[in-house]
């Protein structure tokens, strides 16, 4: 398999020479000449010939002999899909107008079972109908699920900044600014102006004037009063004031109660005494001049 003139050598040679159907192969082309010589290979497609295809092409590897001289190899895989018994063409190799041949070499493909052409073309199993994923379809629907949780927790985190940014942007009420007993007795004044108990709104004046109590106790004694009962404030208020005036204070929300929830008719006498009660507890806890400046 060698052809040997003017100093280039060129060979080829396949690893098997029978092959089954479908079945890969190597081919190992060869070439040695003079380091001087300018010589081509042989450029392949995707078939090697008619039957036979090419898998893959190795890159052409090019090493430098001991005496000098200079050898190019490239490796070539093999297949065939066709029962057949092939001659390869010999393969070439060009040096300017000179071109050097491979010996031609055989390949027998062989197909391992005989097919029955009589016979119609079946399937080879019948359709088995795939078995259901339960699991991919919960992980799917937990992550459905999970993306809802998420976007309503961002909806809910987003509302709660708002409404914290409008409240920090909305304006003071001026009443907020002015001190508190001034306000209690502002309104107290006009509570006093209209005495609306003599035309038998006894609940409405009651309401009223627990109002400003709370609303005053929530800004003087920071006790939200105006969110708790009367039991829950006056629990709040015990320690905070002196034992006549916690009396008085509890007295006056006490029949506030009764008239308010168990329809309780009052005297001219308890609707003036629960006024009076209220205007003691705002100036008695008013905090005094000395007491401002040393807060300020």
């Amino acid at each position: 398999m060698l052809n040997i003139l003017l100093a280039i050598v060129v060979s080829a040679s396949i690893d098997s020479t029978m092959l089954m159907l479908g079945d890969q192969t190597a081919m190992h082309l060869s070439v040695t000449h003079d380091a001087t010589e300018q010589v081509t290979m042989p450029v392949f497609g995707n078939q090697l010939q008619d039957g036979i295809e090419i898998v893959e092409q190795g890159k052409i590897d090019t090493t430098t002999l001991p005496d000098g001289r200079i050898q190019m190899q490239q490796d070539l895989m093999l297949t065939s899909f066709k029962d057949s018994l092939f001659a390869i063409e010999p393969l070439y190799v060009t040096r300017g107008e000179d071109t050097f041949w491979t010996d031609p070499m055989a390949l027998n493909v062989i197909q391992p079972f005989e097919v029955d052409s009589s016979n119609a073309i079946t399937d080879i199993k019948d359709i088995e109908r795939a078995p259901i994923y339960w699991w991919g379809i919960i992980r799917w629907i937990l992550i459905v699920l999970g993306l809802f949780l998420l976007i309503d927790l961002a909806f809910r985190l987003w509302r709660k900044y708002d409404t914290y940014r409008k409240q920090k942007e909305e304006p003071i009420e001026p009443e907020l600014l002015r001190p508190a007993d001034e306000v209690a007795l502002e309104k107290l004044d006009a509570i006093k102006e209209a005495k609306i108990w003599k035309d038998g709104k006894t609940k409405e004046y009651h309401t009223e004037l627990t109002d400003v109590v709370r609303e005053y106790i929530g800004r003087r004694f920071d006790v939200q009063s105006t969110e708790k009962t009367s039991d829950e404030t006056l629990r709040a208020m015990k320690p905070l004031i002196d034992k006549e005036l916690f009396a008085k204070l509890s007295k006056m929300l006490q029949l506030a109660d009764l008239v308010k929830f168990a329809k309780w008719t009052t005297t001219p006498d308890e609707n003036e005494m629960a006024l009076s009660t209220a205007y003691e507890f705002v100036r008695e806890t008013t905090p005094q001049a000395e007491e401002l400046k040393i807060e300020n």
